[in-house]
């Protein structure tokens, strides 16, 4: 059995996409996933299931998803070690201050696209992109930010979903 973390884009934000996580998790253990936990309101699930092949995964919580809620959300999963090799991979150091976040893609953007984005500058926010990641350091906090995760999948032309540092040690720790 392998352990996941899958991470849901935009349920729960803002009134929009509500999703109860009593609901998702039974809704999940209905489709064969096994041991569901989440972590807050915002669409981070643990669970542990036989199959190797994470983009099956996706589509499969994807679809039951929105034909048991009726949301079209996107849908990424990982293994811990990827989130292990996310976190230990960051250029930026956690100073406890909430301001380091993860964009986590989907898929890998273009070469010619991540050099454009580097050639952007955003004040009191600094970046790095990899083909899994967009690392972010928001001084002044990433509800001020400029860079976001809209801004990033338009940009980058890909599909995306934002964490923090303390939900992303969080979803490593559950994982393992």
């Amino acid at each position: 059995m392998n352990t996941y973390i899958a991470l849901l884009r935009g349920i729960n934000v803002s009134g929009q996409k509500k999703i109860k996580m009593a609901e998702l998790r039974s809704v999940l253990e209905n489709i064969g996933l096994k041991n569901v936990q989440t972590y807050i309101q915002s669409g981070n699930i643990v669970f542990d299931h036989n199959d190797t092949d994470t983009k099956a995964l996706e589509i499969r919580v994807h679809d039951e998803i929105e034909k048991q809620f009726g949301f079209d959300v996107p849908v990424l999963i990982l293994e811990s070690k990827d989130v292990d090799h996310i976190l230990n991979e960051s250029p930026f150091e956690d100073d406890g201050e909430n301001k380091l976040y993860y964009v986590l893609l989907k898929n890998a953007p273009t070469e010619g696209l991540k050099s454009d984005f580097n050639n952007l500058t955003f004040d009191q926010e600094d970046f790095y992109i990899t083909d899994t990641c967009v690392y972010l350091f928001c001084r002044n906090g990433y509800g001020n930010a400029k860079l976001n995760n809209n801004l990033i999948e338009r940009k980058l032309k890909v599909e995306a979903t934002t964490r923090n540092h303390k939900t992303m040690l969080k979803l490593l720790e559950l994982s393992t």
